[in-house]
C-alpha cells in the first residue's frame, strides 16, 4: 500500500468508521493528483465532479465577481480535510467558486459517479455520505455564524485553530479577504495578540 493509500485508509476509518473491506471495495475508485501552486481543483461555472482528500498542501475556495474581478475567499482546506464545492458536487450543477492550490499540493480523489455507486451498494458508504453532508453543512453554518456573532479577532483565532500554520503558508491579504477586513486591520489584530502573549 502506498503512503497516500495509507493516509486515505486511516482518514476513512476515523471519519466514518469504515472497515478494511469497505475501504478495499473503494480503492480502485480513488486516484492521486498533483496540483501545482496557482492551478485549480475546480473552476467557477464548471460542475465539481470530484471529492478530494488533501494529502499535502492548502487550497482556497473563492468567488470572483465577473464584473469587478474582485475575489472573496470563503474557505481554506488543508491536510486531512476533504476539498470540494459540495453544493455543485451533490447537485451536479455548475460551481459558483474557484478552488485553487495555494502551494504545490497533492490530493487523492473520487468521482461523483464512483462515490454514488458505493452509496448504492454498501450501507457503510451510505453512512459516509451522510457524515460528509453533515460536515459540509457544519462548515457553511459555522462560517455564517462567525460573521454574525464573532469579532474579527475571534474569527482569526478560529481560523488558526483549524489551520494552525496558515499564516506562514499563505500571503496575509488572502487571510484578510477571508476575514472580511483590510490588511492593516489584520496587522493590528496580530500585533495585539502577540502583545497579549508577552504579558
Amino acid at each position: 500500500m502506498s503512503e497516500k493509500e495509507e493516509i486515505l485508509s486511516t482518514y476513512l476509518r476515523n471519519f466514518a468508521a469504515l472497515t478494511e473491506d469497505d475501504i478495499t471495495e473503494s480503492r480502485a475508485c480513488w486516484k492521486p493528483r498533483k496540483i501545482a501552486k496557482g492551478d485549480f481543483f475546480n473552476m467557477q461555472s464548471m460542475v465539481c465532479n470530484d471529492l478530494g482528500l488533501v494529502v499535502k498542501g492548502i487550497f482556497r475556495i473563492y468567488y470572483s465577481d465577473p464584473e469587478t474581478n474582485e475575489e472573496k475567499n470563503l474557505f481554506f482546506f488543508s491536510e486531512n480535510q476533504f476539498v470540494v464545492s459540495f453544493r455543485s458536487f451533490i447537485s451536479q450543477n455548475p460551481c459558483w467558486y474557484f478552488i485553487e492550490a495555494m502551494e504545490d499540493s497533492e490530493v487523492i480523489f473520487i468521482s461523483y459517479k464512483d462515490l454514488n455507486g458505493l452509496y448504492e451498494r454498501n450501507l457503510n458508504w451510505g453512512k459516509f455520505g451522510r457524515l460528509l453532508a453533515e460536515t459540509f453543512f457544519a462548515y457553511a453554518q459555522s462560517r455564517t455564524e462567525e460573521f454574525l456573532f464573532f469579532s474579527h479577532e475571534k474569527r482569526f483565532l478560529r481560523l488558526l485553530e483549524e489551520h494552525p500554520n496558515i499564516v506562514e503558508r499563505i500571503p496575509a491579504y488572502h487571510i484578510s479577504s477571508f476575514l472580511g477586513i483590510t490588511n492593516p486591520s489584520l496587522s493590528r489584530i496580530r500585533k495585539r495578540l502577540k502583545d497579549n502573549q508577552l504579558h
